[in-house]
């Protein structure tokens, strides 16, 4: 018997050139257009009002996605984040004969 190999195993999700957090962030931005286009809707607000500002609302997040996925790669939005979180530089407040003290006493 004989199987044929998947060549995508171990890859990352992709479509149209988003990568997998990326699409995350899609889906979750189109998710709350709905929403708040139904809320608009049970409001009282026109249904033509709805409507526009549902594509509107729509195609803003989907560029804005889209540019922020072109800008920063697959990792690079999230080390960007990461770097945030680290300090800038570390401070030691221990004496310098403790340190040196510590270090010869292996």
């Amino acid at each position: 018997m004989e199987y044929t190999v998947n060549k995508g195993a171990g890859k990352g999700v992709e479509f149209k050139g988003l990568t997998t957090m990326f699409l995350f962030v899609l889906a979750v931005g189109l998710a709350a257009v709905l929403l708040s286009v139904i809320l608009l809707y049970f409001i009282g607000a026109s249904p033509w009002a709805c409507v526009i500002y549902g594509i509107i609302a729509g195609c803003v997040i989907a560029w804005a996605v889209f540019r922020i996925n072109a800008r920063f790669g697959e990792h690079g939005l999230i080390k960007r984040l990461a770097r945030r979180r680290h300090p800038r530089y570390l401070i030691n407040r221990k004496r310098v004969r403790r340190i040196v003290r510590e270090r010869r006493e292996p």
